[in-house]
């Protein structure tokens, strides 16, 4: 198919941060997927800071394969700005997003193409199975999904991760987002335009480690909820309401148990509690405020999103 005169474009972006266990083989399963559609396509690899032999293998790939391009990024700056870095660098007709452990399968591109052709702005893989996470993970996970369906404005798809298709259009509108604090799969669905879903069942890392733990899961999470709802600040707000009215309640029986029944005996473990309590809660209050500010403070800063160490185009790659 083609757009006026010229063949269809295609992106495939890729972060990678230590990847070097799975990245050839990553390369040769695309390639085929790519061989097999009628495309003029490209790869770019992004390497978010790896401290193995990801760039190498990148350079070798980029070597004998002339649809290869490379994102070297300065540092380590995490995938949400890796993505961020690929999606500027892509110039194609439609973008497809995917990781390089080949739990999201790239068979699956030819799926989501289809649903492009048929008008789809966003065309998002929904996890059906999740082969290879723990029972904690998975739990975990439904729960945010969950929580972020009914906190905020914004609906993200529920067992979605960063595997898509973005039109071009779709992907200008992303890239005018540039906000320190990304949350990637709020801002796919952020932007709008017609969006569905794909069905697949992900597979088990191919090799490797994974790069995230829970203390960093948990930190994407606390990311996703401030950046598209406020909910945290009127929970905050509710909290103190409510601690409020039972602190003044509890005043009021107090009160009357010393006018009519008198009051000998010190209530020092109940005052204990109570302090403990109050003093809780407002420190509880005071975090949420303060990750809201520490964004504010990030913002206002105004820093580029990130460095390049350099960017080789592919044989397709147009004029940045």
């Amino acid at each position: 198919m083609t757009v006026g005169e010229r063949k269809q474009t295609l992106s495939i972006v890729v972060p990678a941060y230590n990847e070097e266990a799975v990245l050839e083989n990553f390369h040769s399963r695309i390639s085929a997927v790519l061989s097999a559609m009628d495309f003029e396509a490209e790869i770019i690899y992004v390497n978010d800071g790896s401290k193995d032999r990801t760039l190498k293998i990148m350079e070798h790939l980029q070597y004998t394969d002339d649809r290869v391009a490379i994102v070297d990024l300065s540092r380590n700056y995490g995938k949400e700005i890796a993505l961020t870095a690929g999606l500027d660098h892509a110039r194609s007709d439609a973008i497809v997003v995917i990781d390089a452990d080949l739990q999201d399968p790239p068979e699956i591109i030819p799926d989501l193409i289809e649903m492009w052709k048929k008008g789809f702005d966003v065309v998002y893989a929904k996890r059906l199975t999740r082969e290879g996470d723990s029972w904690l993970k998975k739990a975990t996970a439904h729960i945010f999904y969950r929580l972020m369906q009914t906190s905020g404005r914004v609906k993200i798809p529920e067992d979605t991760g960063d595997f898509r298709l973005l039109s071009r259009r779709a992907v200008l509108a992303l890239l005018q987002l540039r906000e320190q604090h990304r949350f990637m799969k709020g801002l796919f669905t952020w932007i709008g335009f017609p969006q569905t879903a794909v069905l697949y069942k992900r597979d088990s890392r191919y090799a490797g480690k994974t790069k995230w733990n829970y203390w960093q899961l948990w930190n994407l999470a606390v990311e996703g909820i401030t950046s598209f709802t406020t909910a945290p600040l009127r929970l905050a707000t509710y909290i103190g309401l409510f601690t409020a009215i039972g602190t003044f309640l509890f005043a009021l029986h107090v009160v009357y148990k010393t006018i009519f029944y008198g009051n000998p005996v010190a209530g020092y473990p109940s005052l204990l509690v109570v302090v403990l309590f109050l003093g809780g809660v407002q420190l509880m209050a005071i975090g949420v405020m303060g990750e809201y500010l520490g964004r504010i403070f990030n913002e206002t800063k105004q820093r580029p999103l990130y460095f390049l160490n350099m960017y080789h185009p592919s044989k397709f790659s147009k004029p940045i």
